[in-house]
């Protein structure tokens, strides 16, 4: 599928990194070095702008190996793009470790993940069906 894109960055568009990767990496767009100091926040831009189709969106997620070694992550992931926004994309950081982390420019921050979506249309009704599970949640099911 083609995606209209506006790429202000001087960095090159975000690609898949193999044959089978799902996302394609976002790179930081910064004047200058961010530090991320341990619990804060702070949204990073990318210098991209998209254009989606209608019924698709743009999820932004975490990179593993930055919340494994680091304890960097998107701090609403997933983040959406919705096919109607017109914005610079941003990434929602938080450093979840004990130490400062840095975000330089061109760093590889976060992937982007294009996926098809449905409408929900609710259908308003007085009582569901019955099912073994009912309302259990939240660990109902037990952990091993």
């Amino acid at each position: 599928m083609q995606i209209k894109i506006i790429n202000k960055s001087n960095h090159e568009l975000p690609n898949y990194e193999t044959i089978a990767s799902a996302g394609m990496d976002l790179r930081a767009n910064i004047s200058e070095p961010i530090t991320l100091k341990s619990l804060e926040r702070t949204i990073v831009k990318t210098g991209l702008f998209i254009e989606l189709p209608i019924g698709y969106e743009a999820q932004v997620r975490p990179r593993s190996g930055l919340a494994a070694k680091k304890g960097i992550t998107v701090l609403n992931s997933p983040g959406t793009v919705d096919a109607d926004y017109r914005g610079e994309i941003g990434v929602i950081l938080v450093n979840l470790s004990n130490e400062d982390f840095i975000i330089e420019n061109g760093e590889r921050i976060a992937q982007l993940i294009i996926a098809k979506h449905e409408r929900a249309e609710w259908f308003e009704v007085t009582e569901l069906s019955e099912t073994s599970r009912g309302e259990g949640g939240f660990g109902s099911t037990g952990v091993k």
